[in-house]
């Protein structure tokens, strides 16, 4: 047996030895496993003293929405624009200025910069001078001469909904988790310390909650947080939201994240809209961070303002695709309404599978496959056992992330593309395929619910559905898939229960290598993710053949999406119209 051979056939069962060093590995994930899983803490911190603590957590949001309000109507100097990556970021020293409590070495620092006196000597590096701030984190990874890291920005978007539908839809937990699984992995209410007592009505509410944060990659740690969300009704038609961190309150578990003064002012419109102002602002340790997704998530881009908004877009456009009765577009296949409400339905429930199951949350026990050279492939083994929506016992999902110099919108062409996707996908190869049907689901001709079929290119019998959807907007771009059998695909067509089918999601997260505007130009990042059944395996064991059959799978398909969009750009898919 060769050394390579001998790397590929190893038995896959972790000893508590090897456990606690994918922990050291993977130390934010395992913090943020922690913190989560301790809300009863902040719960004891929260009700010990409570009528004390209570007054505390009231002023402090009071504080927090009187930033927030601000920093949401203010202009420059305190935001400044990054005109490569068409954002808004805050200035550090003006936001001290206004916010801050300044130290006199720091005020000193404030007038040399102001006068621009280049012939004084600056008592410390200016971008890791430590301030006495009340915002400044206590993180349990700093160390000395190793600051956090500030992150801030800013959007305005016009949404489709009511002011007041979209302050409950903030302040109902059930609601957020639905609208934002792209973002948030997992969240808890640990109690609500006032509110109206009437029904729907939100005005003055303050709750305290912890939450997860993701990214589309297991190679960016989720973020764990602390905070206390208050809403209030300013005037008739506006309204803000804001999250308060808890982390100087109490002492509690440590987190990699302590977010300042963030969430979003929200002003009713004539025309039925809502004008809704987010801001994002967070003191960060990124250390654990990919070297890969460095740049994106330094900027701050990774977890943005930009992000949540787009995401409320995306909910409107979504619910007026399912409350839509335009046909689908179809030369080949009749579908009913109640087929297309169900195609619709199933999709979704793929979507939030995908993301849930893409991101470095908590709930996602990576592992890294112990082969030399596949560092950055991760696998995580998922038990099912009462979830009808998924195949019962156990199943692998696997993902990796890669450096692509090729700018995402040809990517995602590529990869949405019913005619080109035997170019790519292994298990089409030299087979037919075709998208027979879509579903709009925006004003981009790429966003879009599509039946794409497989079939046997000598045979001409169809072997196999894909269910999938593709979606874009300026964060990154997503193409997301699930195989349906011909039974099923006929039996949604007619309008079954979608909750009844069992699917596994698999796909691709498309996103920019750094920060910029436009997604003709630069290159991307993209994640691949396969959720896959393997009867051999169970929680703590994946059987040799199966890790080198994951290896070939992955390696095949970026070495064929590679080769495609390098040769020359003949085979590159332009966009539908």
């Amino acid at each position: 047996m060769d050394s390579s051979t001998s790397q590929i056939e190893i038995d896959m069962r972790i000893p508590q030895e090897a456990t606690t060093s994918q922990q050291v590995n993977m130390g934010s994930n395992v913090q943020v496993a922690s913190n989560i899983s301790r809300a009863s803490d902040l719960l004891m911190a929260v009700t010990s003293s409570a009528e004390v603590n209570r007054m505390k957590i009231s002023e402090l949001a009071s504080d927090a929405m009187e930033v927030l309000t601000k920093l949401a109507l203010a202009q420059e100097p305190l935001w400044q624009c990054n005109i490569e990556s068409n954002t808004e970021f805050l200035s550090d020293i003006e936001y001290l200025r206004e916010f801050g409590h300044i130290s006199a070495s720091l005020i000193e620092i404030i007038k040399m910069v102001e006068v621009g006196d280049s012939q004084s000597e600056l008592p410390i590096n200016n971008s890791e001078f430590l301030m006495e701030s009340e915002y400044r984190p206590v993180l349990a990874t700093n160390q000395p001469g190793k600051p956090v890291s500030s992150e801030s920005s800013r959007a305005i978007e016009y949404v489709k909904m009511k002011a007041f539908n979209l302050v409950q839809l903030l302040m109902d937990l059930e609601q957020w988790l639905l609208v934002f699984p792209n973002i948030v992995s997992r969240a808890k209410l640990v109690g609500v310390l006032s509110s109206t007592r009437v029904e729907g009505n939100y005005d003055g509410t303050l709750q305290v909650m912890t939450a997860e944060f993701h990214a589309p990659t297991p190679l960016i740690p989720a973020r764990a947080s602390y905070f206390a969300r208050y809403s209030k009704q300013l005037d008739s038609g506006m309204w803000v939201v804001v999250d308060a961190s808890l982390e100087k309150l109490f002492q509690l578990p440590s987190t990699n994240v302590r977010r300042q003064p963030s969430g979003c002012l929200i002003q009713e419109m004539p025309n039925g809209c809502s004008k809704v102002i987010w801001v994002e602002h967070a003191e960060v340790d990124n250390r654990m961070v990919h070297n890969m997704f460095e740049p994106l998530v330094s900027s701050g881009l990774a977890f943005s303002a930009r992000r949540w908004v787009s995401t409320l877009v995306r909910q409107c456009e979504w619910l007026a695709t399912l409350n839509s009765t335009s046909p689908p577009t179809s030369d080949r296949v009749f579908i009913s309404q109640a087929g297309r409400k169900s195609l619709l339905k199933l999709t979704e429930r793929m979507m939030r599978s995908f993301v849930a199951d893409i991101s470095a949350s908590t709930e996602n026990k990576w592992r890294t496959l112990p082969v030399f050279g596949a560092e950055d492939v991760k696998v995580t083994t998922i038990t099912n056992l009462n979830d009808i929506g998924k195949p019962p016992g156990t199943t692998l999902s696997f993902a990796t992330s890669v450096h692509l110099p090729v700018p995402r919108t040809q990517i995602y062409n590529l990869l949405r593309d019913g005619e080109s996707r035997y170019m790519w996908d292994m298990m089409s190869h030299e087979k037919d395929t075709k998208e027979i049907a879509y579903i709009a689901t925006g004003d981009h001709p790429g966003n879009r619910v599509s039946i794409i079929e497989v079939e046997n290119g000598a045979t001409k019998e169809i072997e196999i559905f894909y269910l999938q959807e593709s979606y874009t907007d300026s964060n990154g771009s997503y193409v997301v898939y699930a195989p349906i059998d011909q039974f099923a695909m006929s039996a949604l067509l007619d309008g079954s229960n979608p909750d009844e089918f069992a699917i596994l999601a698999s796909g691709f997260s498309i996103l920019p290598d750094r920060p910029m505007a436009n997604d003709e130009s630069g290159g991307s990042l993209l994640t691949l993710a396969l959720h896959i059944t393997e009867e051999g395996a169970t929680e703590d064991f994946i059987p040799p053949r199966t890790v080198q059959n994951i290896l070939n799978i992955i390696a095949g398909t970026v070495v064929q999406i590679t080769d495609v969009l390098s040769n020359n750009g003949e085979n590159s898919v332009e966009p539908e119209q």
